[in-house]
């Protein structure tokens, strides 16, 4: 018995030796005045009286291979905006571990700087936006959040991370 429990430790020893390290989940800080618990006042949308953008994010943790950060916009208070993208997905060329990915204004197709519209928000009527549709519940306390994802030249999702925006 005794000559069958060793074999199976080293085996076991050996593969833990070997085995990938896990990846450690992208780290995201909010700036501008998101504090993750509310809307700054004026980052909603203009049916409101806002004049939303993104939220400036300090993202890091990125793996190798990162050649672009997709953030994807959500209101988890409203089910049809919930997930994938609700609010819009933004795209930003990075290099390296680390990237500031810069405010958008709310509502555009064409985006400044090298960000670019990966999904539009999927609202529709008066809510119909080309690109990010920023908080727009009016004032009903919807929560706001957003998945940011390490993504590799070829398309493929590296790692992702999610950070709270806020309730509006």
């Amino acid at each position: 018995m005794k000559s069958l429990i060793l074999p199976a430790l080293l085996v076991t020893a050996a593969s833990l030796a070997t085995a990938p390290a896990a990846l450690a989940e992208i780290s995201v800080k909010l700036g501008g005045g998101w504090d993750g618990k509310r809307v700054p006042a004026g980052q909603h949308c203009p049916l409101f009286g806002g004049k939303g953008a993104t939220p400036p994010m300090q993202v890091s943790g990125l793996p190798q291979g990162t050649a672009w950060v997709y953030v994807e916009f959500n209101d988890r208070s409203y089910k049809p905006l919930s997930r994938d993208g609700g609010h819009g997905v933004i795209g930003y060329p990075v290099k390296g571990a680390s990237a500031n990915l810069h405010p958008v204004p709310g509502l555009a197709g064409k985006l400044p700087g090298q960000a670019k519209v990966i999904k539009p928000a999927r609202g529709t009527g008066k809510y119909k936006s080309r690109g990010y549709l920023p908080p727009c519940s009016g004032g009903k306390g919807n929560a706001y959040f957003a998945v940011v994802k390490a993504i590799s030249a070829k398309g493929q999702v590296l790692d992702r991370g999610q950070v709270e925006l806020g309730r509006y």
